[in-house]
Order: C-alpha cells, then structure tokens, then sequence
C-alpha cells in the first residue's frame, strides 16, 4: 500500500509541473462581466476586419548600446526592434523583438493623437535623417518626427532612446497656433498576432496583453479572449502591454489622468492592446508636452521594478509567488558570486536539500524500515493469499509493532512538492538563463540538451532509487516502478538543461542520503538480531 501511494505522488508531483502551465493559461484572472464594455474607444479610424494593413513611408534607422530599431514615417510607428544584448533563439544574431516585416510575426509599437486634425498612427511624418546612431559619449538620443501643419496645431513626436536602459521615452509636443483651445486625446497601442511565440507542444508558454493598475492588479488577457469580445476598461493609473516569454512591452503613461485600456480585432490574426487617455485643454499660442515611457526588453526584475509599479508581476509565477521569488533573489545572488548560472542552480540544489534535510531523512528513514521488513510482508502475503482483509490488518499490525508510519515515506515528498514546482517555474520563465552556458556541450541552460545526456543521467539515477526504495510486492506496482524512469526520461529531453540539472543534482543528493540511511537501518536491524538471538 505504502509503494502505490508513493507512486502515486511521485506521478503527481511531475504531472503537476508539466499541466500548471496550461492550467495557467486557461484559469489566468480575467476581467469581470462589468468590466467589459460594448464600445471600445475609437484612437482612429479602424480598419475593417477583412482589410488591415500598415502604411509604410520612409525607413528610420537607429542604433543604440542596446537597441536596433526601425521607425516608420507612416504614423511614426515603432516598427523593428532587436535586443542587441539578447542573441535570436538559434543563437545567431541579436534577438528581434518587434517586426512588421514577418510572415510568421507582427509586432508593431503605434501611438496617436486624437482631435480635429491631429496626427493618428496614419499620419505621415519628417524627420531630418534615415539614421541615427548613439555616439560613445552620448546618454541619450533623440529622434523628432514632425507632422504636417493642419488647422494651426504644429505636432511633433520625439522618441528618446536612453544608454543602458530598456525604456525609450516617446514624447509629443503639441504647439497651439491656432486662435481656440483645443482639448486632444492621445493614445499608446501594441499590435501583436496571435500565433508567434506560443512555446512548443511540450512547453507552452503565454503571449498575450497585460495590465496593470493600482485597484485590480496584475492581469492577462488572452489573445481568445480579444477575439470573443474588444475589452474595453476604465482605469485611473497603471500600464497596458504584451507579454511573451522572456521578454515584454509595455506602456506606462506618465500622465496622472484616468485613462482606458481596450483591445480591437484588427483582422482574423492581429489585435491590438492599448490605453487612450486626455491631454488636458491647451490654450491658444501655448505648447504642451505629453510623455509615455515604452519599456521594450527583458523581463529583469529589477530593471521592471525600477520602471513603473507593478511591472514586475510580468515575472509571472502563479499562487507559488511566495516561494518563488525567494528562490530566485537567493539564486541571483549564488550567481553573483559564483558567475556561472549552472553551479549557480548545482549550490542553490544543495541549500534546498540541506533545508529538507532533516525531513528527508524521516522519509528515507521510514522507507528503509519498510526495505527491512519486505520479506516478511512477502511472507504475509504468501499466508493470507487473496484475503485481502485479513492481509490488511496483519500488515497493520506489524507496523504498529514495528513502529512505522505506512505513509511516512510520502508526507515528505508532498510537503516539498510546492518548492520543486516553485523552482520549476524560476528555472524555466528566468531570462537570465537564456543562452547562459554552463559547461563544454550545454551552452544554453534555457534550451534542451543537444545530445540528451542530462536526461539520461536522470533516468539513470531514477533507476538507482528504485532499487534503494523497498522492492514492491505487487507484481505490477514492481513494473510500474521499472517503467517510471523510461518514462520520466523521455519528458525530460523537452525539458530546458537548467531543469533538469537541478533535478540530476537533487537526486544524487537524495541517493547518498538514502543509502546511507539504508545502510545505518539495517546496521541496525542486524544487530537488533544478534540482541535478539
């Protein structure tokens, strides 16, 4: 009875690590009945369903220490931007982030005012040079994009790229010429697909909008959910965004006025997410600056905390947050001493033992009492054969003579089974282990291992701990046990390295503790023989 319900946890506890994921993406916090409005704020005049597509004008390019960026004079869009610091998924070449130049991708950062004459994201821009390159001894760059004069309002829009941040400031300036005030709207969007950056089969991952605000929190909205029904909510603070593994986009208006975030259908395939808030009334022969911040990059906790509040709930680990979070700080900090994220996972590995060591061990130490006395189980179950009830309370019996708790091998493993899925979570949604080597053939921890050996070295101390654990006496619970690590192996060749190494090295350590332990129970029960005899 002891073995099957041990199998049963074991499975559990896998399972569960493989299933969260999914569990995530369809029980993500929605927003309410209420919430959900019919009307959804016009920035512009949309395009029908059937029918989008992006402008284009005259290329823009820009190089930063850490971007480089494609700006669009049609609507002054964002429309190319690579991580100059993060290599592409194949590792060649910087990582892109936005493109409208895909088949398979469209990521597309827009902004507009709203108001008679005003410049939308269909509006076309000059600028006085198609390249812009951050010199050694600049800390910032600005590009200014002018609109067309109209109805006396002159508006230009700067982007300002900062050194060494992932924020880029994206400025309107609006001078009123004209002899009334006048009373805009400006609004901040992401276009995004709906079927790049979705994870693998094995390993799925959420892309999808975002919000934040100071009364509702952190959310998610599902790209499904946007095709359902244009999401459309009041809001007096917060940021709106996109989010995908690894990395997000987000913006984060820095003016203090109630605003409303929505999403549109765009076509079949495209959505957009964003926030469209008042500028205020600017009076005649004034000028007004608005400012957003566009925070485009990866998901550093610390980089995320410092640009706005709540930005950091991007770094999305469920209800296990608690534990997860301490884990991570606790590794960030191995890994600043250490500077290797592999032996970084190796010594953090060996400090979660060492905290569960002592509950380990009343595990291990009750399974071993159980490995002692499985001929005599055996034996039992010779003499009571199919009586299944008289067999039952002999077992009992003897373990109450024996002074062994029947579950005392498995409440150990549950009670750890949040921190093993709590660590699962920080190895496999930290950016920082993306394309971070560890030794000889593993050179991205994030990424599987290229030829298997992880996997298989698992497997194979797997097999070990069935022959340390006690031998079951059901003849299917003993196939059972011979087919797990086949089994577990094969889930983790799609697991990242990262993982799969903590869990190699957690299982060596759980195979010394348990043969030793082994060896000092039956040390023991020898001698309580030769007492005896």
């Amino acid at each position: 009875m002891d073995t099957r319900r041990l199998i049963l946890f074991v499975i559990f506890s896998f399972s569960i690590m493989l299933l969260w994921d999914a569990w995530q993406q369809d029980h993500s916090p929605q927003p309410t009945a209420e919430q959900v409005a019919q009307a959804l704020p016009e920035t512009a005049d949309k395009p029908q369903v059937d029918g989008f597509h992006l402008n284009k004008g005259t290329r823009i390019a820009v190089t930063t220490d850490r971007y480089s960026a494609v700006i669009d004079t049609a609507g002054g869009d964002l429309r190319q931007l690579s991580l100059l610091e993060h290599k592409a998924d194949n590792g060649a070449g910087p990582y892109e982030l936005m493109s409208d130049s895909s088949k398979d991708k469209l990521y597309v950062a827009q902004t507009g005012l709203k108001g008679e004459g005003l410049p939308t994201h269909y509006e076309s821009f000059t600028s006085e040079a198609s390249t812009y390159q951050m010199q050694a001894d600049q800390q910032t760059l600005d590009i200014r994009l002018t609109a067309p004069e109209k109805n006396g309002i002159a508006v230009d829009k700067i982007y300002r790229f900062h050194r060494g941040e992932y924020v880029i400031d994206v400025l309107y300036e609006i001078k009123n010429n004209s002899e009334k005030a006048i009373s805009p709207s400006v609004y901040y969007q992401i276009i995004h697909d709906n079927e790049s950056n979705q994870g693998s089969k094995m390993m799925p991952t959420f892309t999808g909008g975002a919000y934040f605000t100071q009364a509702d929190k952190y959310n998610k909205v599902k790209f499904d959910e946007m095709a359902k029904k244009d999401v459309s909510i009041n809001a007096k603070d917060g940021w709106i965004g996109l989010v995908q593994h690894y990395f997000v986009s987000a913006w984060i208006p820095q003016s203090k006025s109630e605003r409303k975030f929505y999403t549109t259908k765009l076509s079949e395939h495209d959505f957009s997410i964003g926030t469209i808030l008042p500028v205020g009334e600017i009076a005649p022969g004034t000028i007004k600056t608005v400012d957003a911040k566009l925070f485009s990059g990866p998901q550093v906790h610390q980089a995320l905390e410092a640009t706005a509040p709540g930005l950091e709930y991007v770094v999305d680990y469920g209800i296990l947050t608690v534990i997860a979070k301490p884990l991570m700080w606790l590794l960030s900090h191995i890994h600043d001493l250490v500077k290797n994220w592999g032996v970084s996972i190796i010594m953090l590995t060996i400090f979660i033992k060492a905290a569960f060591f002592k509950l380990s061990a009343s595990g291990y130490r009750n399974m071993a009492h159980l490995r002692e006395i499985a001929p005599r189980m055996q034996a039992l179950k010779d003499k009571f054969g199919d009586d299944k009830q008289k067999l039952q309370q002999a077992m009992m019996e003897m373990y109450r003579t024996e002074k062994i708790n029947p579950m005392g091998g498995c409440l150990p493993i549950l009670v750890q089974i949040p921190v093993f899925i709590s660590l699962y979570w920080v190895l496999l949604g930290s950016v920082e282990l993306r394309h971070a080597p560890f030794f000889g053939w593993i050179q991205d921890l994030s990424a599987t291992d290229p030829y298997f050996v992880l996997p298989i070295l698992m497997g194979a101390t797997m097999i070990i701990q069935t022959f340390l654990n006690p031998p079951p006496t059901d003849p299917i619970q003993a196939k059972v046990m011979k087919i797990m690590p086949v089994l577990f192996s094969v889930f983790f060749f799609f697991f990242p390295a990262g993982l799969v190494l903590y869990w190699l090295v957690n299982n060596i350590l759980s195979i010394w503790q348990q043969w030793a332990i082994n060896r000092m129970i039956h040390a023991e029960a020898l001698a309580k023989k030769g007492h005896g005899k």
